[in-house]
C-alpha cells in the first residue's frame, strides 16, 4: 500500500455474527467495514432456542445499519444465506481466516478480543451483567431488553401514586438506575385534549363531561404503547408504567360494558413482564361501587391471560416494599439471554 493511500477497499464486505445481543463492540466491526466497502452485508447467525430471537436481531441490526443489507438465518442455512461473491469478511475473532477460506474472501480483522481496546465489551459481559453493560447498547436493544414493569387498579386505588414511587425508588440506586422512567397513563392527556374542545363551546366543561367513544379506547392504546416504546429506549433496565393497553380494554369494558377487538389487538403485541395490581379496599372513595367490580375484573383477566401479577395491598409503605419485592425478584432472574451456541468451526 502506498504512503498516504489509506485502508484497502473492497467490493463487497461481510460481517457475520450472532450479535447475541448486538453491542458497541459489534456496531464499530460493521461500521469499519461498511467504511472500507462499497457495499456490505451483515449475516445474523442462530440457533433454534437462542434469546434474543433471529428476528428480533436483525430488526435492531437493520434499524442500526439502515446503510448496510442485513439478513438472517439458522446456522443449517448459513451455506444459502449470502450467495454472492464475498470480497472481504470482517471478523474480531480468530475464527476470522477459516471464514475468509470458506468465502474465498480476503480476512480483516477489526479490534480483535479479547483485550478490545475500543469497545471492551462481549456478548458474554452483557448476558452476565446486562446493567453494567447497558451503556454499550443502542436504543433499540435497550427497548428490546428492558423488564417493563405495569401498575394497575381501579379509580383512585393508588396506582399513578405506586408508579411514581417505584420509578423514583430505583433511580435512588444511582448509575444506570439513576436513569428509570415511568409512563403516564395518556387516557388522562387525552381526556384534558377532548375538554379543551369541549371548552370551545362548553366554557364551564370538565374532565367528568368528557364521554369516551369506542372509538377513543385503540387511540389511547395506541399511544399508550408509543410512549412506553419511546421511553424503554432511553431508560434504564426497568421501566414502569402507570397502565399499559391490556388494562385500557377492561377501561373499554367498564365504559361501554363490551370488548374492543381493535384494543385487544394492541395489548396482545405488549411486551410487558409483571403487572402490579393496586387493591382499592383503603383507599379513595369507598362508596364507588365500580371499584370493586374493576379490581376483580382486572384480577379475573390478569390470571386468565396469564399475566404475572402481583397484588398490593394494605398502607403505601407496605405496598411499596411488596412492589419492590416483586420487581427484584424479575430483575434477578435476567433478561432470559441464552449463553451463545459455541462456534462450529
Amino acid at each position: 500500500m502506498r504512503p498516504g493511500s489509506g485502508p484497502k477497499r473492497y467490493g463487497h464486505g461481510l460481517v457475520i455474527g450472532r450479535f447475541c445481543p448486538p453491542h458497541a463492540g459489534h456496531h464499530h466491526l460493521v461500521r469499519t467495514a461498511g467504511e472500507r466497502c462499497e457495499r456490505l452485508t451483515v449475516l445474523v447467525r442462530a440457533s433454534s432456542g437462542e434469546s434474543p430471537s433471529l428476528a428480533d436481531r436483525v430488526a435492531w441490526m437493520r434499524e442500526i445499519h439502515p446503510e448496510a443489507l442485513v439478513v438472517g438465518a439458522v446456522d443449517e442455512d448459513l451455506g444459502t444465506a449470502v450467495p454472492e461473491r464475498v470480497d472481504a469478511v470482517f471478523t474480531s475473532e480468530p475464527y476470522g481466516e477459516e471464514l475468509g477460506r470458506r468465502f474465498g474472501a480476503e480476512s480483516v480483522t477489526v479490534d480483535p478480543g479479547p483485550d478490545r481496546t475500543r469497545f471492551p465489551v462481549s456478548d458474554a459481559a452483557v448476558r452476565a451483567d446486562l446493567a453494567g453493560s447497558w451503556d454499550f447498547l443502542e436504543p433499540p436493544v435497550r427497548a428490546g431488553l428492558t423488564r417493563r414493569v405495569v401498575v394497575l387498579g381501579a379509580e383512585s386505588s393508588g396506582a399513578t401514586t405506586m408508579a411514581l414511587a417505584l420509578a423514583d425508588h430505583y433511580r435512588r440506586r444511582g448509575g444506570v438506575w439513576a436513569r428509570t422512567r415511568c409512563v403516564p397513563a395518556y387516557g388522562r392527556e387525552y381526556r384534558d385534549l377532548e375538554r379543551a374542545g369541549l371548552r370551545a363551546e362548553h366554557p364551564g366543561a370538565t374532565r367528568s363531561d368528557v364521554t369516551f367513544r369506542s372509538s377513543d379506547f385503540p387511540v389511547i392504546a395506541q399511544r399508550q404503547a408509543e410512549l412506553e416504546e419511546e421511553a424503554a429506549r432511553d431508560g434504564s433496565p426497568v421501566l414502569f408504567c402507570d397502565t399499559d393497553a391490556f388494562a385500557i380494554t377492561l377501561w373499554h369494558e367498564r365504559h361501554l360494558g363490551t370488548a374492543s377487538a381493535e384494543t385487544g389487538e394492541i395489548a396482545a403485541r405488549g411486551r410487558q413482564h409483571l403487572w402490579l395490581l393496586t387493591d382499592h379496599r383503603g383507599v379513595g372513595r369507598e362508596d364507588d361501587e365500580l371499584r370493586p367490580w374493576m379490581t376483580a375484573r382486572l384480577l379475573t383477566q390478569l390470571a386468565h391471560t396469564g399475566r404475572r401479577t402481583a397484588v398490593l395491598s394494605g398502607p403505601h409503605e407496605e405496598r411499596l416494599a411488596s412492589a419492590v419485592a416483586a420487581v427484584d425478584a424479575l430483575l434477578a432472574e435476567g433478561t432470559h439471554l441464552t449463553d451463545r451456541i459455541a462456534e462450529r468451526r
